[in-house]
């Protein structure tokens, strides 16, 4: 059986000297790598935009953009941000290490390089660049089987998306950590995956469940952390996805959780969820405005359902334009 070709990797050589570039790509061609160089900072951002690159081994001191400049455009990027990058210096001074490690650079190198301190830390990199592509890869196949149980139901397109979008900004108005906003962008996203054990009979079902079909449908959130469960970045997720279906005084599924039992991450989800389900159109009903809704919402605020000071919150940033709403065309409405 033939074993698939595997793409060697590509490293970047930024490095105004000629001499060095020759060098660096000659040690790194001889062990397998691709090599494409750059002449100065300049030339070396022209290149990362326009092709895959898996590692970046920049020299600080360059022309027109320095390899500072580089790092922090890179870093600072989404679509560039998880590329290694190497810091090639002939400087010994600790200010520009200081500089470099702000600039996100994940390594340094000291001129002149030593060949086998080059070739191990270039190794070292690339193998934690390929564990994070399987990661991506994972999250990605993760996203589109959630995305694929929302196009199910054409009552529910987009939804995933506006979760996630007013759970993290609803997290960033209340400043919590960075990695918790991360959990909740994918959480608004993979939340009800575990919908992919329920029947399309049930699932799509337009009127009230039976008492045997509910028993099925509250099963997924259990299922659902069950399947994210593996992927060790999921870990803040798991809790979002198990408990986003609990409620306040205790009579929601899966485990009966009450207050502030329930993770705040999975009460904020839950918050823009029911929002987000009163305010558009379901079979049985067309949406509701948000005056409606949030009249709605804190009807069952009253009954002990929802966490009222997170409504207050979803509300006021709504209401504020802090976050675009499908719901809230323009100001007039709320006025």
């Amino acid at each position: 059986m033939l074993k698939p070709e595997l793409r060697p990797a590509t490293v970047l050589v930024a490095d105004d000297l000629e001499a060095y570039r020759s060098l660096l790509s000659d040690l790194l061609e001889e062990r397998g790598y691709k090599v494409i160089c750059a002449a100065d900072g300049d030339e070396a951002m022209k290149i990362l935009e326009g092709q895959a690159v898996d590692l970046a081994l920049l020299d600080v001191m360059m022309p027109r953009r320095t390899g500072f400049a580089v790092c922090r455009a890179l870093k600072s990027d989404p679509a560039s941000c998880l590329i290694p990058v190497v810091l090639v210096t002939g400087l010994d001074n600790t200010d520009d290490r200081i500089q470099g490690i702000e600039c996100g650079a994940d390594d340094f190198l000291s001129k002149p390089v030593n060949k086998e301190e080059l070739l191990a830390r270039v190794r070292s990199l690339l193998r934690l660049k390929q564990f994070t592509n399987e990661l991506e890869n994972a999250e990605t196949v993760l996203s589109s089987l959630a995305l694929s149980i929302e196009a199910k139901d054409p009552y529910t397109e987009g939804h995933c998306e506006r979760l996630s979008k007013y759970s993290v900004a609803l997290a960033a108005r209340l400043e919590l950590p960075e990695e918790q906003r991360e959990a909740l962008r994918r959480g608004g996203i993979v939340h009800d995956i575990g919908k992919v054990a329920v029947p399309e009979h049930i699932l799509l079902k337009p009127g009230p469940l039976t008492s045997e079909e509910r028993i099925i449908m509250q099963r997924h959130p259990v299922v659902g952390e069950r399947i994210c469960a593996p992927l060790k970045s999921f870990r803040l997720v798991l809790p979002i996805i198990r408990y986003h279906h609990e409620k306040y005084d205790g009579s929601g599924y899966p485990e009966g959780l009450k207050g502030e039992e329930i993770p705040l991450t999975a009460r904020i989800l839950q918050t823009v969820d029911v929002y987000d389900a009163l305010t558009t159109d379901r079979p049985y009903r067309k949406a509701l405005q948000p005056q409606q809704a949030f009249g709605q919402i804190r009807e069952e605020v009253k009954r002990g359902w929802w966490d009222v000071a997170l409504v207050d919150e979803l509300q006021a940033m709504l209401w504020n334009g802090r976050v675009e709403s499908h719901s809230l065309p323009s100001k007039a409405l709320i006025n």
